[in-house]
């Protein structure tokens, strides 16, 4: 085996097999729900879930959608579709993409389910409320919004009462669609599930912290997928620990997944999903490794506030403090503790057209990292499904001469 080949099968990571076959069966259960007298919820990434996973409802995630049609390079021809409809470019391209794919059809799993109804948290942004509405309509099925009031400044108890509330109407909206009960000691145990998949996903995250890291936010993107489909189920619980394992050991072993790590950096904001690899390429050529991300840790950064011996209670502050539904200050501070977390030498930020609440506040944060910390950053600017958007030659010019800064500063 020649010296390229042995360090190709040294990144390989050998759970990536394991999640694909896990999210194929996934989306075959949710094809064949109807067959099987079960029913498909569509909900918004950031939505409870849980209560979904006790009633056996089949959670189905156009956004999930979404990232696996920008990753194939399917972005473009879906959006365009939707803006031949009316839909503006400067829309969310995952809103775009789920909307030109409904009427099309097709897509790199062959279109989603039909759902039973829909389930949209705003806590992530405000578009999710209108494209929901929208398909909805399209669909004709119910629509249940859960409204978590925007964080500026902390929680405060009129919150805490008012999300409380929907979690009690989201119930009964689900035991009325479903014609059964909701099962308490079922949640329970789904509460318990989705707490220990956080923490689990959350350590997994952690062996970043090791020089060389075992895993790069390219590896965190793909291996998201469970933590978001499926949070509450045995089999997310039983995935992330095997995940982990994986991942102590390449830690252990010396086995980076940048071979000649010298570089660490934290990226902010989704992923541009049909660059993954070209990205993952750019950097690692400049021995720099992408350690850690806003996006992946938005996941398990409720952890702090979700109580698993009294989740439902929990969650209504779980959901409403994650991490797109906090003020800039607050968001700065998480920013703050990853960089002395996973100490890293620099930060990339993607300025994300089709995601407007993520981007809003960067020029902020990015002057407050500087200030802070005196770290140099850089910007790119796409779309995170639209490859339309994306300009590579200006995207290694702006990331070559941001690492000529960071190696200057390493010297």
């Amino acid at each position: 085996m020649s010296d390229i080949d042995a360090g190709r099968e040294k990144k390989k990571l050998m759970s990536a097999k394991k999640m694909r076959d896990i999210m194929t069966t996934y989306y075959i259960e949710a094809k064949s729900a109807e067959q099987n007298g079960k029913k498909v919820a569509w909900i918004t990434s950031g939505g409870p879930v849980e209560p979904l996973i006790a009633m056996d409802v089949i959670p189905v995630y156009p956004e999930n959608h979404g990232a696996m049609i920008g990753a194939s390079k399917m972005g473009g021809e879906f959006c365009e579709k939707a803006e031949t409809l009316g839909y503006s470019i400067d829309l969310c391209s995952y809103a775009r993409a789920d909307i030109g794919c409904s009427i099309v059809g097709g897509g790199p799993v062959g279109g989603l389910p039909r759902p039973d109804m829909l389930i949209c948290c705003n806590n992530i942004c405000g578009t999710v409320m209108k494209w929901y509405e929208i398909q909805a309509r399209y669909y004709d099925v119910p629509l249940f919004i859960f409204d978590t009031p925007f964080c500026h400044a902390g929680y405060h108890d009129e919150v805490k009462t008012y999300v409380r509330r929907q979690i009690d109407e989201y119930i009964l909206f689900l035991e009325g669609l479903c014609g059964k009960s909701f099962d308490l000691d079922r949640m329970e145990e789904v509460g318990r599930l989705s707490v220990e998949a956080q923490k689990l996903w959350q350590a997994v995250l952690d062996t970043a912290r090791n020089r060389p890291s075992p895993m790069t936010c390219f590896d965190a993107f793909f291996f998201l997928a469970l933590i978001v489909t499926l949070r509450g189920t045995q089999v997310t619980v039983d995935f992330y620990r095997e995940l982990l394992a994986e991942m102590e050991e390449r830690a252990a072993a010396g086995i980076g997944a940048v071979p000649r790590e010298r570089y660490r950096l934290l990226w902010d904001n989704l992923p541009i999903w049909y660059r993954i690899k070209w990205l993952s390429d750019a950097f690692a050529s400049h021995d720099a490794s992408l350690v850690a991300d806003t996006y992946t840790s938005a996941w398990c950064g409720q952890l702090k506030y979700m109580d698993e011996n009294n989740f439902l209670d929990s969650m209504a502050e779980g959901y409403t403090r994650i991490y797109l539904n906090i003020g800039v200050d607050e968001m700065i501070a998480i920013i703050l503790e990853m960089i002395d977390r996973y100490d890293v030498d620099g930060f990339v930020m993607h300025s994300n057209r089709s995601c407007k609440p993520y981007s809003l506040g960067q020029y902020d944060i990015q002057r407050a990292v500087q200030r802070e910390r005196g770290l140099p950053s850089m910007i790119i600017e796409s779309h995170m499904v639209d490859d339309r958007s994306f300009s590579e030659s200006q995207a290694e010019t702006r990331i070559d001469a941001f690492m000529e800064v960071i190696k200057e500063r390493k010297k």
